[in-house]
């Protein structure tokens, strides 16, 4: 049995997952991060995207988080993230469009937007987008 460490990922709204992982994998405001059994404490902040956990046995499982900040503490990862979502649950279409309904509303200088909401809504949905990529990137392995 490989050495595990237990993860518990948490939205605002509910936990999300909770159990032993091998490894996880998630992107912080400095880059790519993986954590696993006997990592030193850290806590960092996470950008918006794909979060990886690798079980146990191998299996994987993708969440996409919207940002939030990640926690190792002796044997445990936290993750705490405002929107925290399956990746078999993102809606593929809806993201495609509110991204170039967002890149559109950046671009159209005649009317007024709000700018910083525009860049939020669309690196949601790139975020949300490159999380799906992850998904069918795993399934051809």
């Amino acid at each position: 049995m490989a050495m595990t460490i237990h993860c518990d990922i948490v939205s605002a709204e509910e936990a999300i997952f909770s159990g032993l992982a091998k490894m996880v994998v998630a992107h912080g405001t400095l880059g790519d991060l993986g954590v696993s059994y006997g990592h030193a404490p850290l806590l960092t902040a996470l950008e918006a995207g794909p979060v990886r956990v690798i079980k146990d046995g191998g299996e994987e499982e993708i969440f996409y988080v919207s940002g939030g900040y990640l926690e190792v503490q002796k044997g445990t990862i936290s993750i705490l993230a405002d929107t925290a979502v399956r990746a078999d649950d993102l809606d593929e279409a809806a993201a495609s469009e509110a991204q170039k309904s967002a890149a559109h509303a950046m671009t159209n200088q005649s009317g007024e937007i709000d700018y910083s909401r525009a860049a939020a809504q669309l690196a949601a949905a790139s975020a949300q987008l490159r999380t799906l990529q992850q998904i069918r990137k795993n399934l051809k392995k």
